[in-house]
C-alpha cells in the first residue's frame, strides 16, 4: 500500500450500493430506539421518583403559590431512604380523607414537644425561626391553648406557611408517617418560578 495515496472511508450510514435508502433506514431506526429510550427514562421518573402536581390554594405562600407546578419526589420516603425533617415541605393524604392530598410544612417531629403561644412556635421549649413565614402571613394565635402537646410516636405536625389562611395540623391534627409519600423540590412552572422548593 502506497502511504502518499488519500484513504477514504465511506460513513457508516451512507447508501450502500443496490441497497437505495438503506442509510436513512438505519439513521430513522437509530431515532425511534432513541426516542423510544427516552420515553422509557421519562416514564420511570415519573412513576417511580418524581411526580408533577399541581399547587391549589394559597396556604404554602410566598413559597408556593396558588397554580404552580412542582416535582415532588417519591422515592426517598417510599423506600425510606431519607428521614421525613422538619421543614421539609411535604405532599400527603389528608387524614380525615384519604382521597385529597396536601402540601403543608413540617414543624413537629415524633417525641417533639410542641407549643403555639400568639403565634410563635416553640419546639422542645425553644422559639422555632420560621423564615419562610411572611410577616403579613402570621397568625397571633394559640393553639391548645398554649399548652405543651407531645407529638405521638410515627406522627407529625405540619403547618401551612400562610398561617392566617392554612388548614393543617392545628385544625385537624397530627399526619401519620403512611399518609406522607412525597417532598416538594422543584418548581418548574411558571418559568419565572422556577428553581428548587426552600
Amino acid at each position: 500500500m502506497d502511504d502518499n495515496q488519500p484513504t477514504s472511508v465511506e460513513p457508516p450510514d451512507a447508501e450502500l450500493p443496490g441497497r437505495p435508502g438503506a442509510g436513512r433506514l438505519v439513521g430513522a431506526l437509530s431515532w425511534v430506539r432513541d426516542l423510544a429510550f427516552s420515553v422509557v427514562i421519562a416514564v420511570v421518573l415519573i412513576v417511580f421518583i418524581y411526580q408533577p402536581v399541581k399547587v391549589e390554594g394559597t396556604s404554602m405562600e410566598p413559597g408556593l403559590t396558588d397554580n404552580e407546578r412542582i416535582f415532588i419526589n417519591k422515592f426517598t420516603y417510599k423506600l425510606n431512604l431519607g428521614d421525613v425533617r422538619r421543614g421539609d415541605t411535604v405532599v400527603f393524604w389528608y387524614p380525615m380523607d384519604t382521597t385529597k392530598s396536601y402540601i403543608k410544612r413540617v414543624i413537629a417531629l415524633p417525641g417533639d414537644r410542641i407549643r403555639i403561644q400568639h403565634g410563635q412556635v416553640y419546639i422542645n421549649g425553644s422559639p422555632l425561626v420560621e423564615d419562610y413565614v411572611a410577616e403579613r402571613s402570621r397568625d397571633p394565635g394559640t393553639w391548645a391553648e398554649g399548652r405543651e402537646v407531645l407529638v405521638p410516636p410515627g406522627d407529625y405536625f405540619v403547618l401551612g406557611d400562610h398561617r392566617n389562611s392554612s388548614s393543617d395540623s392545628r385544625s385537624w391534627g397530627w399526619v401519620p408517617r403512611d399518609n406522607i409519600y412525597g417532598k416538594a423540590v422543584f418548581v418548574y412552572w411558571p418559568l419565572d418560578k422556577m428553581g428548587r422548593v426552600e
